[in-house]
């Protein structure tokens, strides 16, 4: 399955369940939509610790914004991990309506959870999706001496011996960085329920946990592997884009072209919250679109190694529902959800 040309074990649901539902009980109530308090300034959701994508993509942005002159002051970054971004989901809902100052950091991540049902009984209507403005590219990594060159030396393990491997990603059980890894078992004959996965707050602690000798495979994004590479940390055995990225990793194999046709786009963008005007949509839309097209974002998404691209107001939200139906069915067919 090739999430690129849309282009923009099993789960554990009831921990997650009750800790969402814990935490929409003990909120107050929707609140009516309020006018945006630009004296405030805006504020960017990462919903997960500093050093993964979700915070990358906040940081990234708020900085060109600030040089753009487009935000009331520096756009403030707050992050909020926890329940694979279901916190900040459901912050966003019980907490932020009609908040017109806030935009929250999305990603198939997002997606495939809400596809999942993981978000309790939240579902992708209950926020606005306003746009995605840079595209990221799914990599397996491991430490720099370790046993396997390439990749099929990797899969040549795991096939004996599935137990023997333990990989760690910066999401959920069965999100994204979890699903990276068991499309590729499934193309490369490996049972997907005898992976082992081990979930961090953040890309950051994954790879953390990769240096430390703590898992054998991380699986993550270009963007979160890019320095560590260049400081010779890691090796990244393969990159799951339909074509070879550029920089450092120019010399790492997709997937595609080693046998396995295994892609993973991960689109960088923004959802806000129910409740706001159209006409603050609408705002956050024509922002998003100056950003993207605006020499300063160019500059800083090559800097974090991220492609161009961008897709926001209706169409964007068109896309993300058609993408929570591609990867519901897509977690069915892997045995992720009945």
């Amino acid at each position: 399955m090739s999430l690129a040309r849309r282009r923009p074990s099993g789960l554990r649901r009831i921990p997650t369940r009750f800790l969402l539902l814990a935490l929409l009980l003990g909120l107050p109530g929707l609140q009516g939509c309020q006018p945006p308090d630009t004296a405030r300034g805006w504020e960017c959701i990462a919903p997960a610790n500093p050093g993964g994508g979700w915070d990358l993509t906040c940081r990234t942005a708020a900085r060109a914004l600030g040089e753009l002159g487009l935000a009331p002051g520096m756009m403030r970054v707050s992050n909020m991990p926890g329940a694979g971004g279901g916190i900040a989901y459901a912050h966003t809902v019980s907490q932020r309506t009609g908040d017109g100052n806030v935009l929250v950091a999305a990603s198939p991540a997002t997606i495939l959870r809400l596809a999942q049902g993981q978000f309790a009984h939240l579902t992708e209507e209950e926020v606005r999706w306003v746009g995605a403005v840079a595209t990221d590219y799914g990599i397996l990594a491991v430490q720099p001496g370790a046993p396997w060159e390439t990749l099929e030396e990797l899969l040549d393990q795991w096939r004996r011996d599935p137990a023997s491997i333990v990989v760690s990603g910066g999401s959920a059980v069965g999100g994204q960085d979890h699903m990276k890894v068991l499309l590729l078992a499934d193309r490369a004959g490996i049972d997907p329920f005898r992976v082992r996965y081990v979930p961090f707050d953040g890309g950051g602690e994954a790879m953390t946990a990769l240096l430390g000798g703590f898992v054998n495979v991380f699986s993550g994004d270009v963007t979160q592997g890019q320095a560590q590479l260049e400081a010779g940390n890691i090796r990244v055995l393969t990159v799951m884009a339909e074509s070879r990225v550029g920089g450092e990793m120019a010399q790492v194999p997709t997937a595609r072209e080693l046998g396995y046709p295994v892609e993973w786009v991960t689109w960088r963008g923004f959802y806000a919250p129910a409740g706001i005007s159209d006409e603050a949509y609408e705002g956050w839309v024509a922002v998003l679109d100056r950003l993207a097209h605006s020499d300063e974002w160019a500059t800083v998404r090559a800097q974090a190694r991220l492609d161009a691209y961008f897709l926001a107001g209706e169409p964007f939200e068109a896309f993300v529902r058609a993408q929570v139906t591609e990867l519901r069915s897509l977690s069915r067919r892997l045995g992720l959800i009945p």
